[in-house]
């Protein structure tokens, strides 16, 4: 099956190594992030989207676009994903550190709306960490995507704070869980999902990241500040249709648990090696889980 190889990478950097992805960087490839995003779409709550779009909806006659800001764009996934699913006229502001991902996601805007009304986009380069409620002022929603794992404790309370103040709708999507199951079983699977839910929560840079504990923590910070907020499980689902995104994702998974659990690099080419069998042969079955979180404004 395409996609599941044994092959060790080349020179110097161990087999199990992950190629396009870095698990907890806030660098991202284009090229991981389109592999992604199927995935990504079919693991997003509509449910969630669908409670924004009624938030919408609204006897008044104001056809001014509604102001979304999407919060470290990558090229652009999430607004594909949600402009087409919400009325009304749109204006997004495409959020990164990335120029060349802030390119790819303004080229690839949808057009039209739910209803047809049309969408336009601009770009906002630079750090969302320090956004405050002044910089959202006029801001109907804040939507992000695999973004909160990425973010201290004290970011998502201040994250919450500003849209709460600034009045704004916010819906955080894909944030890990930590929880991941895999078929069939290998005695190491429990091994290698606590070293990588560890990496996820290390200290980086002097920041300690939230990991798993993300969407919780963000629901949390939304509730205590009276923001009516629903959960939903966004978990993404591997089968023998997704060989080369489960592999990307298996390197990747394997490379961060090491990366935190040194002892376990002994044992990465075999456990990598039996779980790509197991793909090339269209047994294996992975469940990643996230969570997507909708905070709406007091009524």
């Amino acid at each position: 099956m395409p996609g599941c190889s044994t092959e060790s990478t080349s020179s110097g950097s161990a087999a199990w190594n992950a190629r396009l992805s870095t698990p907890g960087s806030p660098v991202c490839a284009p090229d991981w992030l389109a592999l992604r995003e199927p995935a990504d779409a079919a693991a997003r709550s509509p449910e969630l989207a669908a409670t924004l779009a009624s938030h919408f909806v609204s006897p008044t006659t104001d056809t001014r676009p509604v102001v979304i800001r999407d919060l470290g764009c990558g090229t652009g996934s999430l607004s594909r994903w949600l402009a087409g699913r919400l009325p009304g006229p749109q204006r997004w502001v495409l959020h990164d550190r990335d120029p060349g991902l802030l390119e790819r996601a303004l080229t690839a805007m949808p057009a039209r709306a739910a209803d047809g009304s049309s969408v336009m986009a601009d770009v906002a380069e630079g750090d969302i960490t320090a956004l405050s409620a002044a910089d959202l002022g006029g801001t109907a929603v804040v939507a992000a995507s695999a973004l909160l794992d990425l973010l201290t404790a004290e970011e998502v309370d201040n994250l919450a704070a500003a849209c709460v103040e600034a009045g704004c709708a916010a819906l955080f999507g894909l944030s890990v869980t930590g929880m991941v199951a895999i078929t069939p079983p290998d005695p190491l699977d429990g091994r290698f999902e606590a070293a990588f839910n560890a990496h996820q929560r290390r200290r980086a840079g002097g920041r300690r990241l939230l990991g798993p504990d993300a969407g919780d923590a963000a629901a949390e910070a939304f509730a205590r500040r009276g923001a009516a907020v629903t959960t939903r499980p966004s978990p993404w689902r591997f089968g023998a249709n997704q060989a080369e995104l489960a592999e990307e994702w298996l390197r990747g998974w394997i490379a961060a648990a090491c990366d935190q659990q040194p002892d376990l690099t002994r044992h990465a080419d075999s456990y990598l090696n039996r779980r790509l069998d197991a793909c090339a042969s269209g047994a294996l079955r992975v469940v990643v889980g996230h969570l997507d979180v909708l905070a709406l404004p007091e009524a």
